[in-house]
């Protein structure tokens, strides 16, 4: 028996691993480098285009009991993130080069798959998973459009990130959210006064934005808005969601801070840091 699938992002990676590792011969599909979309970088399989964090591992929450149910079944998702984790508390991230690097290695390896770089602009016959998600190239989403009347739209924030010796350590001290975690220095935290914070916000909601693409709409997923887009929700949203400091107790001064801007570890060198919480499509 052969499967085809379309996509080699972290779906289809998967898909192509789980399937092959059950005695299916795999014909896997990736457009890129003939077809990159806007948000892609590289050419590597299971490119981690936003955020490198895979949310909590733990097991008293459903991220946590899904990611343990999928290492039960041979994830390779798993398996990568695992070898490529960086300091993150209580959560899994990842150095996103590493992670991608061992998924295509493992693909590449594999004797009963089959990677071919290549754009598909037809939805395949029979015994297809076609998972390019709301990235598909413009031919197969009109394909997908006439096959079954699908529907779908993209929206893209950037994830910020800061170079390691760009930060004030007089503003800053290392600490995990309620101490969670084996690593101290998984998180930088930097505190923020009410009057700070207050001109954060104003900052934000004051500061110029990029404009929707022709191929964006913005419809926003409530798990992963854009920070901006909390701000004008209230004065105190950023406050009560990612600048809100309970477990964060600045032990130079022993009490919480009114706010706190947490950075996490983006690489395994620890020479930058992704700035939690804040997808943003505010201009440089």
């Amino acid at each position: 028996m052969r499967a085809t699938i379309v996509g080699a992002g972290l779906a289809g990676s998967e898909a192509a691993w789980y399937l092959a590792s059950h005695g299916v011969d795999v014909t896997l599909y990736e457009s890129r480098p003939h077809f990159r979309s806007d948000a892609h970088v590289t050419d590597a399989p299971a490119e981690l285009v936003c955020s490198n964090s895979l949310k909590s591992e733990d097991l008293t929450r459903p991220t946590g009991q899904l990611k343990r149910e999928l290492a039960a079944f041979g994830s390779l998702l798993m398996e990568a993130a695992f070898q490529s984790r960086v300091p993150a508390g209580s959560a899994l991230a990842v150095d996103r080069d590493a992670f991608s690097a061992h998924v295509a290695g493992r693909l590449e390896a594999h004797p009963r798959i089959t990677f071919i770089r290549q754009e598909i602009t037809q939805v395949p016959s029979q015994n297809a998973i076609v998972a390019t998600g709301p990235l598909t190239s413009p031919a197969l989403f009109d394909a997908l459009l006439q096959r079954i009347g699908a529907e779908g739209y993209f929206y893209d924030a950037i994830a910020p990130v800061v170079e390691a010796d760009s930060i004030d350590w007089d503003a800053a001290y290392y600490g995990n959210r309620w101490g969670k975690g084996d690593d101290p220095e998984a998180y930088i935290n930097c505190p923020l006064e009410r009057e700070e914070y207050e001109a954060l916000v104003m900052a934000i909601l004051g500061a110029q934005k990029v404009a929707p693409r022709a191929f964006e709409d913005p419809r926003y997923f409530e798990s992963c808005l854009p920070v901006e887009v909390m701000a004008e929700r209230g004065h105190d949203a950023l406050r009560y969601g990612p600048l809100r400091p309970v477990g964060l107790k600045d032990p130079r001064t022993g009490r919480t801070p009114w706010a706190v801007l947490q950075l996490r570890t983006e690489n395994l060198h620890r020479s930058s840091y992704n700035l939690v919480g804040f997808q943003t499509r505010m201009t440089y």
